[in-house]
């Protein structure tokens, strides 16, 4: 079994908990406006051009058998465990489950967005230690506006990721002026988490104005549609029914 993998970024200490590994899959199926790595969005390797710099090749093809184990004498030396972020590792739900088999007794993380089918959504849910869970949007007309895919089957992978596994979980949501740190959102986020049984806590994320050279390397434009630079905060009478911080780009991995 093969997977692509875009990095690899050791004694992390913002990706869960302990120092860890992250692995950042390549392949994402939304296309959100604000993407912080648009090098992760496409399944393919591909050639990036930094401005004054040499091409540089962005991906690279692994086997379960050489990841894991390169995974496993890595992680021996750290407290923590390793965590798999994308781009979406969903997106190559077969290769992570098998890399899960190979990494017995190490703590492992699963940074997704949840938009999966839900049979393989579970399967990945119920192997890992513990899951970030990146939600987004609440509404299907938002939800293609901002991430080009519609959000009723993440919301569903949600819940059943809070009522039918015992996987620790937290919310990691995206502060945006404008587009998630309204009243509307906020209230209609607050009514989804009070449905929420296990939730240890929500991360309400920062948007990074730095994005856009990342996307002239690959040859896009950023054109996020809302003010970047613009700080977001959270009302006085947000009360989602379970502990929640907002984090710092410094905070974040």
């Amino acid at each position: 079994m093969y997977g692509t993998v875009f990095d690899i970024a050791e004694c992390s200490i913002h990706d869960g908990p302990g120092m860890r590994i992250t692995v950042f899959f390549k392949g994402c199926p939304l296309r959100c406006r604000w993407c912080h790595s648009p090098e992760g969005q496409l399944p393919e390797i591909e050639t990036l051009h930094p401005a004054n710099l040499e091409p540089r090749v962005c991906g690279k093809r692994w086997s379960a058998e050489e990841l894991s184990g390169y995974l496993n004498k890595r992680v021996r030396l750290l407290d923590g465990g390793v965590t798999f972020s994308g781009g979406e590792p969903l997106m190559q739900s077969e290769f992570l489950s098998e890399l899960l088999d190979r990494l017995p007794g190490v703590h492992t993380l699963v940074d997704s967005c949840g938009f999966a089918p839900e049979e393989k959504f579970l399967k990945i849910a119920r192997k890992v230690s513990m899951f970030f869970f990146g939600l987004k949007l609440l509404d299907d007309a938002q939800s293609r506006y901002w991430t080009k895919q519609e959000c009723s089957g993440v919301k569903n992978n949600l819940l059943l990721l809070d009522r039918e596994t015992d996987t620790p979980y937290r919310l990691r949501i995206p502060l945006l002026s404008g587009v998630t740190d309204t009243n509307e959102y906020l209230r209609e986020l607050e009514k989804f988490c009070r449905q929420l049984k296990r939730i240890t806590e929500i991360d309400f994320l920062p948007s990074n104005p730095e994005a856009g050279a990342k996307y002239a390397e690959c040859g896009r434009v950023f054109a996020p549609g809302f003010e970047v630079g613009k700080t977001a905060s959270l009302p006085e009478w947000f009360a989602p029914g379970c502990p929640f911080r907002q984090l710092s780009a410094g905070q974040i991995g």
